[in-house]
């Protein structure tokens, strides 16, 4: 048997185990010692392959397709630097548990530490950023080596989706010629079964501790329920339905996927971010408890409000082992399935709790709401630039939210609607690159219409991935909201020092966006007002293609308005207006 057919039958084993165990999507970098992967995975009838040119923007690419689809993702480079690129992607994908599989070419061994081209240390490179890594042995194909690459194949997948999901790293090195042959007789096995199956059961906490989180729920009348950043569709509506058992206010982060849908949404408070600024309001709401259900919510308003009651007992419920409690508050963590809890504890509820604490936070909300949905402004603002959005987004419809000052307008003013609305974001490591080719990634595998909502510098980070949408004539709308730099610095402590606040911290571009956007063939549209931006969304959503609409606004001013919404929840929530 010569090297040809040695290097096709164990890689196209590889190639088929990946799919019997359920990988339908590769993100491939182009490149040369990756052509054996490459040219297999473009052969199988049964992967949809990606070509990005761009690394970077590819990982993040296939790490929206993760989001979207919850389910693993494989990510190919030849050797050298491409692999290095992916690094941003793959930490983001670490911190916001996101299954991909990331398979780097390498050159052979004899090649490594003697100058040969393009060889690079690639052995563990990711270091514990990826949850798994293995060298692959050198392509052979004889039935030992066939098990072993269908077992390494099966074990990636497993180790990248058991507990909590996220990156895993196969290595392969190549000798060259790379070019398999296709034609072989029987080169991809005959499996039709995955090679390991790995079957395992949902975690639950045992009849004894039930009965006592019960126990303490009914004690504890004043308790606070936290829904943080997750991606499970059916937890919104088991957390509503247990805060209607235990008349608990829910404090929804808007990526919590509660805001939104057909669940009953009366305890929902989604203003907290607002009401919360205020030290005194925090004192009159002090919790008996809190239970967090996700990841911490974005507001900063929170982690104040946490920081505030370190006295108080906290339960953070995750699906598997993990530390998610940034402020390092006493803290018990429950591991199990969180829906099936949040069902068992209210099938046993037996107290009926008094609805004064919860009447108390749903008067204050409605005070909050009442100045988020109603303030305006002379020129059209960031936060009206979200509000107009999300009057006009449709049903089942995505939002992907950018960092910094996005994703916090979208905490201000996303109200409870029963449109049923995803919200996806990279909040992991909470970065600003690769958030166009995320949000490309999601609205690549989907029919229904994605937003992104994102800010100009973000924007300017990742305008390579622009090129996905021209190439696979990609549907996406981006609410481009422009104030010249960095404005959530505005909101910071830098702000105050004006000497070097601008070169440092608000990084103004001056880019006017317009001529790249029509270089990748998408439409561009700059809008002035609220009127102008909805029917520029309405239209956007109705045709296909890339369609930019930029809102151009001054950072300062923004800041004075927000200003203002704050002040003025504080006082009427103070003076008991309303």
């Amino acid at each position: 048997m010569d090297h040809t057919e040695k290097l096709t039958r164990y890689v196209a084993n590889f190639v088929d185990e990946l799919v019997q165990s359920g990988l339908k999507h590769v993100v491939i970098s182009p490149g040369s010692r990756s052509t054996p992967l490459a040219l297999t995975m473009c052969e199988h009838k049964e992967i949809k392959e990606w070509i990005i040119i761009d690394e970077r923007s590819a990982a993040f690419f296939a790490l929206g397709i993760a989001k979207q689809l919850k389910e693993p993702v494989a990510l190919l480079c030849t050797s050298g630097t491409a692999a290095a690129n992916y690094y941003p992607a793959i930490v983001e994908a670490n911190y916001s548990r996101v299954p991909l599989l990331v398979l780097t070419a390498d050159r052979s061994h004899e090649l490594r530490d003697i100058g040969a081209s393009q060889a690079i240390e690639q052995i563990k490179m990711y270091g514990d950023t990826v949850k798994w890594f293995h060298e692959m042995a050198l392509p052979e194909a004889s039935e030992p080596m066939l098990r072993y690459v269908r077992s390494k194949a099966s074990q990636a997948i497993y180790k990248a989706t058991e507990g909590n999901p996220g990156p895993v790293q196969l290595n392969f090195p190549f000798r060259e010629p790379l070019i398999p042959d296709f034609s072989i007789e029987d080169a991809w096995g005959s499996r039709k079964t995955p090679y390991q199956k790995m079957n395992v059961g949902e975690r639950q906490i045992s009849q004894e501790q039930k009965e006592q989180l019960i126990a303490f729920f009914e004690a504890h009348p004043n308790g606070v329920i936290v829904c943080g950043p997750q991606i499970n569709p059916g937890l919104g509506s088991a957390i509503a339905a247990l805060a209607a058992a235990y008349h608990y206010p829910v404090l929804a982060d808007p990526l919590a996927q509660i805001r939104g849908g057909t669940h009953q949404k009366t305890n929902i408070i989604e203003n907290y971010d607002a009401f919360l600024k205020s030290s005194e309001i925090r004192t009159q709401l002090k919790p008996d408890f809190i239970i967090r259900f996700g990841a911490m919510p974005v507001s900063k308003s929170y982690l104040f409000y946490l920081q505030e009651n370190r006295d108080i007992p906290q339960f953070v419920v995750d699906e598997s082992e993990g530390i998610r409690e940034p402020v390092a508050n006493p803290t018990e963590f429950i591991y199990t399935n969180a829906v099936k809890l949040c069902q068992d504890l209210v099938a046993d509820e037996k107290a009926s709790h008094s609805e004064k604490w919860l009447k108390k936070w749903l008067s204050i909300n409605e005070l909050a709401k009442k100045q988020a949905l109603h303030t305006t402004a002379e020129v059209l603002m960031e936060g009206e630039a979200v509000r107009s959005l999300l009057e006009v987004i449709s049903d089942e419809a995505c939002i992907y939210a950018g960092n910094s000052m996005a994703v916090r307008d979208l905490d201000t003013f996303f109200m409870n609607t029963d449109k049923s609305i995803a919200v996806l974001a990279n909040r992991g490591a909470s970065g600003i690159d690769g958030l166009i080719s995320s949000a490309l990634g999601a609205a690549a595998v989907t029919n229904k219409s994605v937003t992104l909502v994102i800010g100009d510098l973000s924007f300017y980070h990742d305008l390579n991935a622009l090129l996905i949408a021209k190439h696979y004539q990609l549907s996406l709308t981006i609410l481009l909201i422009n104030n010249d730099g960095g404005g959530i610095f505005s909101f910071l402590p830098q702000a105050e020092h004006g000497k070097h606040f601008e070169k440092l911290f608000g990084t103004p571009l001056g880019i006017d966006f317009e001529p790249a956007i029509q270089m990748y063939g998408g439409t561009y549209e700059l809008v002035k007002n609220a009127d102008a931006l909805k029917e520029k969304l309405i239209n956007s959503y109705q045709q296909k293609g890339l369609h930019v609409i930029e809102v151009q606004t001054d950072r300062q001013d923004n800041l004075n308005w927000r200003r203002q919404i704050w002040q003025a929840v504080e006082n009427d929530i103070l003076l008991g207006e309303g």
